[in-house]
């Protein structure tokens, strides 16, 4: 009974970690896409590696190594492994968890780090190539136009504005898109989540069900 449990537990980690690493290639493959033809890191001149991309390339590697651990201290029944794929996924929880309370606590300081930002790369919109590229990219991707609308820009427009005088400010408009989004943002957070903590279980089961196992054994 406990040897067929052991199988059982193993393969269904190993299979859970497989498609975590699939999402992993997914997600750092996107990543690499965005930063290859999406550079939006000129927006914000003081921190020009915090793209999407980046970010995207990040938990993808990570989510990528955490995965294989799984993967390998399952097929191999490696207590080792399965421990520090366990401690890497707490790690994981615990810094999204503090992301989103600092995300909360801080939200009217980034609004207002973001607008700065975005400000000061309209200051330089006629000065710099890439710059420029960038507000063209979003702005006509979101159907939107300076970051509060078109007063922002000093003088006339640039053309890839919408020609709407009613048009809506690409700050304003992806903080609408985020609000109107909010219930289903929140669904796929705690889905993550609740994912981190079936492979913690499933981890801590194994590693036990190993040791039993081995009891049972005599080794």
């Amino acid at each position: 009974m406990g040897i067929s449990s052991l199988k059982l537990l193993k393969y269904v980690l190993f299979f859970f970690n497989l498609l975590f690493w699939f999402c992993g290639c997914c997600i750092l493959g996107f990543g690499i896409y965005l930063l290859i033809h999406n550079d939006f890191g000129v927006l914000f001149h003081k921190l020009p590696s915090l793209t999407l991309g980046n970010v995207l390339i990040i938990v993808g590697s990570i989510i990528m190594v955490v995965a294989f651990l799984g993967c390998m201290g399952s097929i191999k029944e490696n207590k080792c492994l399965l421990m520090s794929f366990f401690v890497l996924l707490l790690i994981i929880l615990l810094a999204e968890v503090t992301l989103a309370i600092l995300l909360f606590v801080y939200e009217p300081k980034l609004n207002v780090y973001v607008a700065e930002g975005l400000t000061d790369s309209i200051h330089r919109y006629h000065s710099d190539n890439s710059t420029k590229a960038a507000w063209d990219s979003i702005q006509t991707f979101l159907q939107c136009c300076g970051i509060n609308g078109t007063s922002d820009w000093h003088g006339r427009p640039p053309t890839s504005c919408p020609t709407d005088s009613q048009v809506k400010g690409c700050f304003v408009k992806a903080k609408l898109w985020f609000h109107s989004n909010f219930l289903y943002i929140g669904i796929i957070t705690i889905c993550v989540c609740v994912i981190q903590v079936l492979g913690m279980s499933f981890a801590l089961t194994l590693n036990c069900q190993i040791d039993k196992t081995s009891q049972v054994l005599g080794l």
